[in-house]
């Protein structure tokens, strides 16, 4: 397919989405399209996925310029956009989901047996070892992120966008994504490929196009930049990587507490957080972080164990009273557990607080006002009114609400699964500083992550989980990815 998109417009509101924006991708390519969150590249492939219409400028496909793009049309011409969030059912099987909206039938009938066997084509083609028959809901994150690629190939899509596509995905998922992408790339099949991972674009892309705060900034092949200049690029400046950690934070006594704390996916496991102290977990898919992060905040059972505050043992039965104990958690994805989408912007701004500190018998807007202005001004956080949907705001921005949140309740322990997935390097370096500050202000930090920069940036020590238990604990001067990545593979031990 031949994609030319010409001087795009998009306006919401005062907001000015997209400015001027020309793009594009020929057959049989993989173009890595940049930008920081709200730079307009998730609005510049809504407008070429039909979501919404272009207030100016021209789609012109194969030569023909497209008037009236919709969904549906743009399915039928071969587009297909894999969100960043998921968009699956959890109640529908995966040949259910695959085929939504584009049934396989007969008539007024629809055949279930010829679904399955087209589902289950696609899903062996990738080498998934997902059954189409499997209820969508029993499935881990990875799993669901590659029933949503199948759904994609299921239709012989000319150009698939792609945007975060790995975000859920492990090391050895990942290769075997951008096995298939190459794979198809050699078949005429283009992709447009949305990623904030750099070394993922470098790996994967032969071209390039920057936006930047809705305006194009350049385009060119992937081979003719470093890493370094598409950093510059995103952000509009000379970037240098700030090291914002260099010593040990002085801490002081444990605050939190946790022995020979088992779950399902987990066992035995004991850790102590101190006063001012940033711990970092991390672990390979499988190792067992993912439910541990849950766990400590009761959001998931244990088999065994406790957790503890200086207060006493941590009631791990109930969400409220462990918030009201002084823990608070930032979840990993967004869309499923951080945010209520049918919420406004300061509504979902206010809702730790309403569970730990709200008194009074009603809810005064002015105050929730207040509250949002204080916190955008904290987190630079980019909106319009607080009183838009949440899901009006760009993914770095969301996770910034989220962070906002959960600051308002001021606990002294802060569990962070994940707290920069998905998100641009700028506002990466925003949360590792506004770590780095919390843990100076006496606040204390147990952060899930597998980024080793981001350890890097944040950790006074690191735990590294194998197989469902601690391997290692790794202080400051200790910690190198080799080390880190050993411990995590079982090769040391």
């Amino acid at each position: 397919m031949n994609l030319e998109m010409k001087n795009i417009f998009k306006v919401f509101g005062p907001v000015t989405a997209l400015k001027d924006v020309s793009f594009a991708v020929g057959p049989g390519e993989i173009h890595g399209l940049l930008g920081e969150n709200g730079a307009g590249k998730t609005t510049l492939m809504n407008v070429l996925a039909g979501t919404f219409p272009q207030d100016k400028g021209e789609i012109i496909i194969n030569g023909k310029t497209v008037s009236g793009m919709n969904p549906r049309r743009a399915g039928a011409m071969g587009i297909r956009f894999i969100h960043q969030e998921l968009s699956l059912c959890n109640d529908l099987r995966v040949y259910q989901n695959m085929f939504l909206c584009g049934e396989f039938a007969y008539g007024p009938f629809i055949s279930k047996k010829e679904e399955i066997k087209r589902a289950q084509e696609v899903l062996d083609y990738m080498d998934t070892g997902i059954s189409a028959t499997t209820l969508v809901g029993e499935l881990e994150t990875a799993k669901k992120q590659l029933v949503e690629i199948a759904r994609a190939l299921l239709f012989k899509s000319e150009l698939i966008i792609m945007d975060e596509p790995t975000t859920a995905l492990n090391t050895r998922e990942i290769e075997h994504l951008f096995t298939i992408m190459n794979r198809l790339k050699g078949e005429g099949v283009s992709f447009i490929y949305i990623s904030h991972k750099m070394p993922e674009v470098f790996e994967i892309c032969g071209k390039y196009t920057v936006l930047r705060d809705g305006n194009f900034i350049e385009t060119g092949e992937i081979k003719n930049i470093d890493e370094q200049r598409a950093t510059e690029l995103l952000i509009g400046k000379t970037f240098v990587a700030a090291k914002l950690k260099d010593t040990v934070q002085e801490s002081g006594k444990t605050v939190f507490k946790v022995d020979g704390l088992s779950g399902k996916t987990f066992s035995d496991v004991s850790l102590e957080l101190r006063k001012g102290e940033v711990v970092v977990i991390t672990g390979l898919q499988g190792s067992g972080t993912d439910e541990l992060a849950t766990a400590l905040f009761g959001a998931t059972a244990v088999t065994g164990g406790t957790v503890s505050l200086t207060s006493g043992q941590l009631d791990l039965h109930s969400i409220k009273r462990v918030m009201q104990s002084g823990v608070a958690m930032i979840p990993r994805n967004r869309k499923e557990r951080g945010i209520l989408p049918h919420l406004s912007i300061r509504q979902n701004n206010s809702l730790a607080y309403f569970v730990v500190k709200h008194k009074k018998l009603f809810v005064s807007p002015k105050e929730e006002h207040e509250r949002f202005l204080a916190n955008r001004k904290k987190m630079d956080i980019r909106a319009g009114s607080d009183t838009d949907p949440i899901t009006s705001l760009s993914g770095g921005n969301q996770q910034k609400v989220i962070l906002s949140k959960w600051l308002e309740i001021d606990a002294d322990v802060y569990i962070m699964d994940n707290p920069t997935q998905g998100i641009d390097v700028g506002s990466k370096f925003s949360i590792y500083a506004l770590v780095n500050e919390m843990a100076r202000e006496g606040k204390s930090v147990l952060l899930f992550s597998t980024e080793f920069p981001e350890i890097q940036q944040v950790a006074d020590r690191c735990i590294v989980m194998y197989q469902g238990r601690i391997n290692t604990i790794l202080d400051r001067k200790d910690i190198t990815e080799v080390k880190i990545m050993a411990h995590s593979t079982g090769a040391q031990g």
